[in-house]
């Protein structure tokens, strides 16, 4: 077992380790994301001078320089121990192809989910047919967003209200399941507004508080960044 991956037993929880192929503008804002939400990063790329800027934006990250073509470097590196890897270099095509294929397919992988950024609908085609389970276009904000849609899965939407507030529809929490909104009494316990709720084509605006949330329903919820990141994510 790798050095830095001897925290995790054989049978540890994964769902919170990410490694991020690839630190260019697009790979580093998903790795800023993801750090800001406390998550296990593990930043690689084959470029000396692209690991250092990472490490100048965050000194505790634990980043490597790797060829991400070598299936046994990036086994030795701890890349096929996460739970999801996002490839997130575009060029050349073929490297990030094959990286895609070893995270996935590499003898021992415990990757439950690969995300790989393409840079045409050719690329995109030949990515999800070697295993990635979703595909992306370059942009740092899209990185950004990419970030937050790991570590806060059943966020839908966000509507920026402001620098501190958002508005966001999110589908129910699993703890939330079975509660009333009195219960739950969310402005209280989270500091943040419940502004609809129910299923995705028939949401009630400005719910009464005897409404029990279902599973398959949604929540529109409006408050800070703060209190709205601390709402549960799964």
């Amino acid at each position: 077992m790798n050095q830095w991956w001897q925290w995790q037993g054989s049978e540890a929880d994964t769902s919170n380790s990410y490694a991020v192929i690839g630190v260019g503008r697009f790979g580093s804002a998903v790795c800023k994301e993801l750090l800001r939400h406390g998550a296990e990063v593990l930043a690689i790329d084959n470029n000396q001078r692209a690991i250092d800027e990472l490490r100048q934006m965050d000194t505790a990250i634990e980043a490597r320089v790797v060829d991400c073509t070598d299936e046994e470097a990036l086994r030795a590196a701890g890349a096929l121990d996460v739970g999801t890897v996002v490839v997130a270099i575009s060029e050349p095509i073929g490297a990030s192809i094959t990286a895609t294929l070893i995270v996935r397919d590499g003898e021992g992988s415990r990757v439950r989910q690969v995300i790989a950024r393409a840079t045409s609908d050719l690329h995109e085609k030949m990515l999800r047919r070697v295993g990635a389970d979703k595909v992306v276009f370059p942009s740092k904000m899209q990185g950004t967003r990419l970030g937050m849609e790991l570590v806060r899965p059943n966020l839908l939407e966000r509507l920026r209200l402001d620098d501190r507030n958002s508005i966001e529809e999110i589908k129910v929490p699993s703890s939330f399941v079975g509660q009333s909104l009195r219960d739950l009494n969310l402005r209280k316990n989270y500091n943040v507004s419940v502004l609809a709720a129910g299923p995705s084509n028939q949401l009630t605006v400005n719910p009464p508080a005897s409404h029990v949330l279902n599973a398959s329903e949604l929540l529109v919820v409006m408050g800070s960044s703060e209190a709205l990141e601390a709402l549960p994510s799964h």
